[in-house]
């Protein structure tokens, strides 16, 4: 089977999701998302017409984040008319999933030269969504709603918690890590490789710099937040006065009563991004002269528990282990989405995964979580983590809504 490769990785700062406060929000998903794109064509000297397809991921495609972007951020782009492009939606796990498609069409021989990537606009999803409505499932589809209860992912979190015996005090010590590492990364310019400037459409700098961490963050400070999801379990989103929390509670009636322990401080920071990865064949790159980065080792998907959603990690990590024929001893740097603090928690006591390997420049908590994105960042962020540090192996996965989980394993191409 033919290898794929990745050539190169590029993202946007990730801006405020708060129309009126962010750097970006004023900007049409579109626009943002072709910005990646651009720079991967400049910085590669890219012939666009050989960009056999442009796989997006983008979890609200709704209103301006509906229509394919995918295809319409590339024709933004400049991108040949050729360069066909779809759009995809695996919730938080699309960036990832976008990815692992492109690649999969590479080592098949179907395609030569694939873009994954996405684009993620909180700031526009604050203006469409509405708390009152079931995040996953119409009040109307009753039978999916017993089967498979799906509840809000703050209260998901909170029960995981609950049913994992995880403190307060374990997931605001990794909020407080991560945002010391991400203070640390941005201080030594370790995101600067990907990293692009995003400009408005007159040339003026947008943003140039991740706008979203909170350095000055204090155990203290994080200790006298108030909860978030505990005002949100209770709240009916249906005719019976069904809540979030018995939703969950229908299917783990275990739970007496929640240990609510997640706030804005170790749960995941609302933000607009986008980013890009070029992905091609050994043969491609030898007619071009392209020089790649890292060869992408194995691919997996997980589902889990739809009702507690965020648990699949785990096992995408063990599948994907098993798929390249390593061990996570093999593995030298892992990126687990901090779409909140338990989750990460979690998934490095069930591994026993030693920690200075884990998330090693910060991650959502202090950075962000534009969800169609994420996964195609998080990629680029452990690529450049494996060359800073002159190491081999990276994973990377996260959880997606539905109780599902992507996940890679990379290989830094100069370790071969």
């Amino acid at each position: 089977m033919p290898d794929a490769f990745i050539v190169d990785a590029c993202r946007t700062p990730r801006g405020i999701g708060k129309v009126g406060r962010g750097s970006l929000a004023h900007l049409h998903p579109s626009y943002l998302g072709s910005t990646v794109l651009r720079a991967l064509a400049e910085r590669n000297n890219l012939k666009t017409a050989e960009v056999d397809d442009i796989i997006w991921g983008t979890s609200s495609q709704v209103g301006k984040q509906g229509g394919d972007l995918g295809r319409m951020a590339a024709l933004n782009a400049g991108y040949a008319e050729r360069s066909s492009g779809v759009t995809l939606d695996r919730f938080c796990g699309s960036g990832i999933t976008t990815v692992n498609l492109a690649a999969a069409q590479v080592m098949s021989g179907m395609e030569d030269l694939v873009i994954a990537g996405g684009t993620e606009m909180m700031s526009y999803h604050a203006q469409i969504a509405d708390p009152t409505q079931p995040p996953m499932l119409d009040s109307g589809n009753l039978d999916l709603r017993d089967m498979h209860p799906q509840s809000q992912q703050g209260v998901c979190a909170d029960a995981i918690a609950t049913l994992e015996g995880i403190d307060r005090e374990a997931v605001d010590n990794l909020a407080l890590v991560s945002q010391a590492r991400a203070a640390r990364a941005i201080a030594e310019g370790r995101f600067n490789k990907s990293l692009i400037t995003v400009k408005n459409p007159d040339g003026t700098v947008a943003l140039d710099h991740e706008e979203f961490p909170r350095p000055e963050t204090t155990k203290e400070g994080l200790a006298g937040l108030k909860t978030v999801f505990s005002m949100l379990r209770d709240i009916p989103i249906d005719e019976k006065g069904t809540t979030y929390g018995a939703l969950i509670q229908r299917k783990y009636p275990e739970i007496t009563e929640f240990n609510h322990i997640h706030h804005a401080g170790n749960s995941s920071g609302v933000v607009d991004g986008a980013a890009a990865l070029l992905i091609a064949s050994e043969a491609y790159m030898q007619k071009t002269g392209m020089t790649p980065r890292a060869r992408i080792v194995a691919t997996a998907n997980m589902g889990d528990c739809p009702t507690l959603m965020l648990n699949a990690p785990v096992a995408a990590a063990e599948k994907v282990l098993m798929k390249a024929g390593l061990t996570k001893d093999d593995i030298d740097v892992w990126e687990i989405n901090e779409a909140f603090a338990v989750v990460a928690e979690r998934f490095i006591r069930k591994l026993d995964l030693d920690r200075e390997k884990v998330n090693i420049n910060g991650g959502a908590m202090a950075l962000g979580h534009p969800i169609g994105a994420t996964g195609s960042m998080l990629i680029g962020t452990a690529l450049d983590e494996l060359e800073r540090q002159q190491k081999r192996y990276a994973l990377i996965t996260m959880c997606a809504a539905g109780g599902m989980a992507p996940a890679i394993v990379i290989e830094r191409v100069w370790a071969i």
